[in-house]
């Protein structure tokens, strides 16, 4: 589909999927830029030799963040990894009962991330950044059980459309893409 071409949004899962990947984009796009400016003002000062003290580890956490919001961004548009050829080889039926299962244990993998992530909260409370000692590292690591919901947000939305989609050659493409 060209990218100037206006998608239609048949019912409102879809016109709320398209608005949840914009969120996400406007979301990964900040902190692209913030991280960009922050590598450049590290860079530029220890070039003249002052560097920064918090340069190093505020880069780490914001490459982690758009690791994290960008595979739910990924998620929303069906850009993940995956292993088609395989799926491709099984009947109509067969793929469709694939899919339904793979996306039950994707689901069930980024439930048990979340809950994990939320479980770690606690055991991190009163701990701070090195470098910047009034962070919490818990406000740091909230990024693991928070892209995790968002994840699971996408791939419920997924998982809803291969139920209620039994035409399985429609659905591949259109689901391939984000479109659906």
């Amino acid at each position: 589909m060209h990218a100037a071409t206006p998608v239609r949004h048949r019912n409102p899962m879809h016109r709320f999927r398209h608005g949840y990947g914009k969120a996400l984009e406007w979301v990964v796009g900040a902190l692209m830029v913030i991280l960009a400016i922050e590598v450049t003002v590290g860079v530029v000062f220890r070039w003249t030799g002052n560097s920064l003290v918090w340069y190093d580890e505020t880069a780490s956490l914001l490459l982690a963040w758009l690791t994290f919001y960008g595979s739910a961004l990924a998620s929303v548009r069906r850009a993940h990894i995956g292993c088609p050829e395989v799926v491709d080889s099984l009947g109509p039926r067969g793929r469709r009962s694939f899919n339904i299962v793979a996306q039950l244990l994707v689901i069930a993998f980024f439930a048990l991330l979340g809950w994990m992530g939320l479980v770690i909260m606690p055991i991190l409370a009163g701990d701070f950044l090195v470098s910047l000692p009034w962070v919490p590292v818990n406000f740091v690591h909230s990024a693991i059980p928070i892209s995790a919901v968002l994840i699971l947000i996408a791939e419920v939305m997924h998982l809803i459309d291969l139920i209620r989609t039994p035409d399985d050659a429609n659905t591949a493409s259109a689901l391939s893409d984000g479109l659906v």
